[in-house]
């Protein structure tokens, strides 16, 4: 009896076995496509290109390279940048060819203008913390003295600003050059106020004054105290 059940497993698996092999392999049949003589006169061996011992190419040149192109580039040709070559004093100008003169010979139509004068109606009023303090000394018999007030821009533009000595300030001082004038926006130039100190008619004695800078615009003021010791 357990003969006779081994002997039918077997056969069953074998049976299903065969089942499953003749359908994987018949079951499918070759399908071949005639073109019609599509494909007559066309190269279908393939790509026939190999890359240049010890070089890199490029297997997408373009059209436009003249016939037998050949490109002697090396590869680290570019790495630093198109001004890694160049001077500091040639990367200052544009790197476009034809433009290094561009604005040389150019006509200004407007531009910047300066105030012409101090408004009627504004007021010197100093701040109760000054921005700067300058102690100067000069003899009796000094014909004057000069200061070069440098002054940095703080404004996010260009501003127009009206610089004047404030109510109660000693004549002694006064400002020689530029009391009106146009500040640089924030990172640009310097503005340079120059005031001088005269004691001549006025005998010796300490004298004092405040500068303030009007920057209307701004809505913002710089205050400056100054004081002379004359002797």
């Amino acid at each position: 009896t357990t003969t006779m059940k081994s002997i039918f497993a077997l056969s069953y698996l074998l049976w299903h076995t065969d089942a499953f092999a003749s359908f994987t392999t018949f079951g499918r049949k070759p399908v071949s496509i005639n073109m019609g003589g599509v494909n007559e006169g066309l190269d279908l061996s393939g790509n026939t290109w190999k890359p240049t011992e010890g070089r890199m190419q490029s297997t997408d040149t373009g059209d436009f390279l003249p016939e037998g192109y050949v490109d002697d580039l090396e590869f680290t040709e570019g790495m630093l940048g198109s001004q890694a070559g160049l001077s500091s004093s040639q990367r200052k100008g544009p790197q476009l060819p034809g433009m290094e003169h561009l604005g040389e010979d150019a006509i200004l139509m407007g531009g910047i203008e300066l105030a012409e004068g101090i408004p009627e109606d504004m007021h010197f009023i100093p701040a109760s913390v000054p921005d700067g303090n300058i102690e100067m000394s000069l003899p009796i018999t000094s014909t004057g003295q000069l200061y070069t007030l440098e002054v940095k821009p703080f404004c996010m533009g260009y501003e127009d600003y009206y610089a004047a000595f404030a109510a109660g300030s000693d004549p002694i001082f006064q400002i020689k050059e530029g009391a009106i004038g146009r500040m640089d926006r924030r990172g640009g130039e310097n503005t340079y106020i120059a005031i001088v100190c005269d004691p001549r008619g006025i005998g010796g004695g300490d004298f004092k004054a405040t500068l303030v800078v009007n920057i209307p615009e701004d809505d913002s003021k710089l205050t400056y105290t100054f004081s002379a010791n004359v002797q």
